[in-house]
């Protein structure tokens, strides 16, 4: 298992706490690789407050006009929402998802997507 492959991708991320709030849950979960894409505020200093002890994770913030420039060398991509769909693609679950994301480590980057606070994907 590969966690350094696992990139979180924040999506126009409104509210620098939450890039923060991010930080720290990756942190506390072993992963430290965090993209957003055209925030609206950041770097910010809430961003630093509310990551707490995982500061190393917001300074290596790599941050990205489009979200295809974040995902360019990613084989395995992963959108969440908390709505049904009706795309066609498959669905899964959180373990099943954090279980694919490990397994595709294997492969080289993975990345698991969030869309805008208010809108989703």
């Amino acid at each position: 298992m590969n966690l350094e492959a696992i990139r979180i991708v924040l999506c126009r991320p409104s509210h620098p706490g939450n890039i923060g709030a991010s930080a720290r849950a990756m942190k506390n979960m072993g992963l430290t690789q965090l993209a957003l894409v055209s925030p609206l505020k950041f770097p910010h200093p809430d961003a630093i407050a509310l990551a707490a002890d995982a500061q190393d994770v917001v300074e290596n913030i790599c941050v990205y006009d489009t979200l295809p420039a974040a995902i360019a060398d990613c084989h395995l991509v992963i959108g969440t929402s908390a709505r049904d769909r009706r795309i066609g693609w498959p669905g899964f679950e959180p373990k099943a998802c954090a279980q694919r994301l490990v397994e595709g480590t294997a492969q080289g980057a993975v990345a698991l997507v969030f869309g805008h606070e208010r809108t989703g994907l």
